[in-house]
């Protein structure tokens, strides 16, 4: 399925906000659980522990007013221990209702039972006192203090219970925090993982396509109009990429009706021209007569601008049968440090015309073996090269020929010293028509065939051929053959 950026997008974030969602959760969820631990310490063990305090003192603060009143018969010492009673068992009616059911109310029970024993004795004793009755008193001190001592066994056995569950119940909210804490750093960990790889696979889902369109948009510029894209998704980048391969045929079309015409144009261009330059010839010559020196002199200039024009188509029939690789190649054993040599001898009356200096270096004789080339078509590109460089090299200028072996390849490099190109028109100065920025003002411009030729031809040879700039600082032109 075909998804949108937007919807690559909307479920990235989808996603995102999922995670954390669910971070969120889990993080509110504990904390309840923290929450009700806490309540159940707050509200229910801590109270019954205060409570079984109190419930403690108010039952010893009973036996000591019933002592003094045994001893004293002091009326006021019974009305602290009907007050004490009613205190302990106010407190003990708060117990019960927190303990409940729960297995606390036995030891609950058991304060109650040995409680309401100890009260039945003081009553019995008060009784007995009240009567002027005889009875053994140390028996019913005895028996009183081993009620009040269950009592007391039994509060502390139900506070010791609760003290237990407070401990436990902080045990499980440390638990409970640690590990809320670990698997939330684990969560979020994970969620960032989840959104780093999301997003690179996202964003290289979108920008992955984008380079080989813009890497297609580089072949375009440089003509070669091939609608080979396949991209299939995004959906926008997909439609765009079909666009561009409309646009590549369409270009195509255009580019072989451009090249068809020209070719056309030369071939229909060369007989007529051919007949003008013959006829312009036999008159300079006198077949129509005698004629003056200023007419001679025009039709010199007439031959002059006729040749030049059927140079140019001829030049332009031989790039469209490259272009159409139709241009038979012969090939043969020849010494490239020979034909560089050859050039430069060639080019030394335009060399010296412009007191321009030239360096060259091919190596030792032998260092270079000898390669398979087109004799002809190599010192084309030489003669084109070295050209080009005098063209720009301004006077008492400099230009450096170098030629060596580099790996498996021979390379090739010529260096001006001219105004450079710019950076951005180092790959379209190959391209046919293509007139060098950085020609300088007043100077003949070319046809913007001679690179063009150069870069056929050493591709042709299984090469390659570039350029290296900076304005201002010269140009060099380099290309490998193999050996």
């Amino acid at each position: 399925m075909r998804l949108s950026i937007f919807s690559r997008l909307f479920l990235g974030y989808i996603t995102i906000i999922l995670i954390l969602g669910a971070i969120s959760a889990y993080t509110v969820l504990r904390l309840r659980q923290v929450n009700v631990e806490v309540g159940i310490i707050f509200n229910v063990d801590q109270r019954v522990v205060n409570l079984k305090q109190k419930l403690v003192d108010s039952l010893l603060s009973h036996v000591g007013s019933e002592k003094k009143h045994v001893i004293t018969g002091d009326p006021i010492f019974v009305e602290q221990m009907v007050s004490g009673q009613k205190a302990f068992e106010g407190y003990l009616s708060q117990v019960s209702q927190i303990v409940g059911t729960s297995p606390n109310a036995v030891a609950l029970a058991r304060v109650r039972s040995e409680y309401g024993q100890y009260i039945s004795l003081v009553n019995e004793e008060i009784e007995l006192v009240r009567a002027n009755r005889p009875y053994n008193r140390s028996e019913y001190g005895q028996r009183k203090e081993e009620a009040v001592g269950r009592a007391l066994d039994a509060l502390k056995a139900l506070e010791s219970s609760y003290t237990t569950d407070i401990y436990e119940r902080m045990n499980r909210i440390q638990e409970i925090t640690g590990s809320a804490q670990r698997l939330s750093i684990l969560m979020f960990a994970a969620a960032v993982l989840i959104v780093i790889l999301g997003s690179l696979v996202s964003t290289r889902s979108i920008t992955k396509p984008l380079k080989v369109l813009m890497a297609k948009t580089r072949e375009i510029s440089r003509g070669v109009f091939e609608g080979n894209l396949d991209i299939g998704s995004p959906r926008e980048v997909a439609e765009l990429a079909g666009a561009v391969n409309i646009m590549c045929e369409k270009l195509k079309e255009v580019d072989t009706m451009k090249s068809g015409f020209f070719a056309t144009m030369s071939h229909e261009l060369r007989t007529p021209l051919a007949s003008i330059k013959q006829g312009i010839s036999l008159l300079r010559d006198g077949a129509g007569g005698p004629i003056p020196d200023k007419q001679k002199r025009l039709f010199a200039i007439l031959s002059e601008e006729t040749n030049r024009l059927i140079d140019l188509v001829n030049s332009l029939l031989e790039l469209s049968k490259m272009e159409a690789g139709m241009m038979p190649f012969t090939f043969g054993k020849e010494s490239i440090q020979s034909l560089i040599r050859r050039v430069v001898v060639e080019m030394t009356p335009l060399v010296e015309a412009k007191q321009i200096s030239i360096e060259v270096d091919t190596g030792d004789e032998g260092e270079i073996p000898p390669l398979q080339l087109d004799r002809e078509r190599i010192l084309q590109a030489l003669r084109n090269l070295l050209g080009n460089a005098v063209k720009f090299t301004p006077e008492s200028g400099k230009i450096a020929i170098k030629a060596g072996r580099r790996d498996r390849t021979m390379e090739f490099s010529i260096r001006d010293t001219g105004p450079g190109i710019p950076k951005k028109n180092l790959e379209t100065i190959f391209e046919k028509f293509h007139q060098s920025p950085g020609q300088a003002p007043g100077s003949i411009k070319g046809t913007g065939l001679g690179l063009a030729f150069v870069k056929h031809i050493i591709t042709a040879h299984g090469g390659k051929v570039w350029a290296q700039s900076e304005p201002g600082e010269g140009t060099t032109f380099l290309f490998v053959l193999p050996l």
